[in-house]
């Protein structure tokens, strides 16, 4: 392998790093995977540079087995991990592939703005795919990117939803379209646990003021994952402060979070209220139409055919989340590029058979609505109508319920498919399902066997 190629080490890498990430978590990969950079591979080593001693001797400590478990099965020729040790700037002189950002395709590196966290250069709008679950997100993302009001229309704005929807990809591409239109704006990116870092050094320093007066002088200050303020009282009474000044002087706020304001746990209640003031905009789980389009609009990126039925048996089969599905085409293009095979399907059900099981024992709230109306002898359409007669309305608090309990959506997304709901409906329904399966052994084991119904429907896909 003496002759790969810089793309190709760069490939290799996507595909190892975004294994990883799953196996890990993303606050360990966050932490020690991510700022690896992948420097070549020679007689089956892989040789990756870490710019600090503690980064390169904890991925040694810790992670080299990983690295090479992972890389061997990208591809079996690599046998070692090298772990080197290089400044930022000996790595960057290097002509080597850059750093890889979280999202796959695409060579750019890491574009910093106002001294905060990198915005990436390819969260545009123009290559934001746009569906019927995050069109009103990006209306409203759009709406405030473009607008050269006084008073912003919608302030703070809100976005919210799953793991991987695309809900940093709308703020740095809000970001990137507010400098385009003004240079001179102060724009503000940074996550909240970056701003929550940043506060505790600044009271460590004993040097708040410089610290507000730093977030309070930005014309846009956008926030990403708001949730990890939770709990964090002195933290968020600070964030208060600033999102208040902010908007008073008439500038933009745009935060984000896996759930809406009034669903975040652990956030006081004033904060949860004013982060709500203006538009809450959600971006629901992805459909058919938008994952394809997605992948579609990725496929332009490499430089491998990969055919339009292998689009669409990724877009069917893995539905968890974008990340994912982009990751699984990045690796199908690193094992192409790699190995020399021709993409197909039966070439993406081999290489990509863990990530296929994983997906596969997932359990849908339609397949918790179908079991829970075939026990208790209902209609399925029951689950949607508003009837309140006992015999239907406890049944669709159980299917609320099991919703909640064996999938990952949130109780807005769970009332919507339950006909609409209000996400208040959903939590009075989990709340009260829980008080019963407590004093009530005949309903507790009724939910126990549903439970088990529907884990061996998921086994058996």
């Amino acid at each position: 392998m003496s002759s790969v190629t810089s793309q190709q080490v760069q490939d290799l890498w996507v595909a190892i790093s975004t294994r990883l990430k799953s196996d890990l978590g993303d606050t360990q990969w966050r932490s020690w995977i991510k700022p690896l950079v992948a420097v070549c591979v020679e007689d089956g080593c892989l040789t990756l540079a870490a710019t600090s001693r503690l980064t390169r001797e904890r991925v040694i400590s810790q992670y080299l087995d990983k690295l090479r478990i992972n890389a061997s099965a990208q591809n079996t020729a690599i046998s070692d991990i090298d772990v080197i040790l290089r400044t930022s700037q000996s790595v960057q002189q290097t002509n080597q592939p850059p750093r890889l950002s979280e999202m796959p395709f695409g060579d750019e590196p890491k574009i910093d703005v106002a001294g905060t966290d990198g915005l990436d250069a390819r969260f545009t709008f123009d290559n934001f795919v746009v569906a019927k679950p995050n069109e009103l997100a990006y209306a409203a993302a759009r709406r405030v990117a473009e607008s050269d009001e006084a008073t912003p229309s919608f302030n703070p704005l809100f976005l919210y939803g799953g793991v991987g929807l695309g809900k940093t990809h709308l703020m740095h591409a809000i970001a990137w379209e507010s400098r385009k239109r003004d240079s001179s704006r102060n724009v503000i990116y940074l996550t909240a646990e970056k701003f929550m870092n940043q506060f505790v050094a600044a009271l460590r320093r004993k040097d708040t003021m410089s610290f507000k007066e730093r977030f309070r002088a930005a014309d846009v200050l956008m926030v990403d994952d708001i949730q990890f303020m939770s709990g964090k009282e002195s933290i968020q009474e600070e964030f208060f402060h600033t999102l208040n000044a902010i908007v008073e002087e008439g500038h933009q706020v745009i935060l984000s979070a896996d759930k809406s304001p009034s669903d975040l746990d652990g956030v006081k209640e004033r904060l949860r209220s004013r982060m709500g003031w203006g538009m809450v905009a959600d971006i629901h789980p992805s459909n058919y139409e938008l994952r394809l389009g997605i992948l579609q609009s990725r496929r332009e990126g490499v430089h491998v055919n990969v055919p339009d039925d292998v689009l669409a048996f990724l877009a069917h089969k893995i539905t968890t989340n974008i990340r994912e599905l982009e990751g699984a085409l990045n690796r199908l293009v690193a094992h192409a590029t790699l190995v020399g095979r021709t993409v197909s399907v039966d070439m993406a059900r081999e290489v990509l058979s863990d990530l296929l099981r994983a997906s596969n024992r997932l359990i849908s709230v339609e397949d918790i609505q179908r079991h829970v109306s075939k026990h208790y002898n209902i209609r399925t359409t029951d689950m949607f109508s508003n009837r309140r007669a006992a015999a239907i309305a406890r049944p669709r608090q159980i299917a609320m319920f099991l919703a909640k309990d064996l999938t990952s959506l949130s109780y807005p997304a769970i009332g919507r498919s339950f006909g609409g709901r209000d996400h208040t409906t959903v939590m009075h329904a989990v709340k009260k399902i829980e008080q019963l399966i407590a004093e009530d052994n005949h309903l507790s084991s009724d939910v126990d066997l549903l439970r088990s119904l529907l884990a061996d429907g998921a086994k058996s896909l």
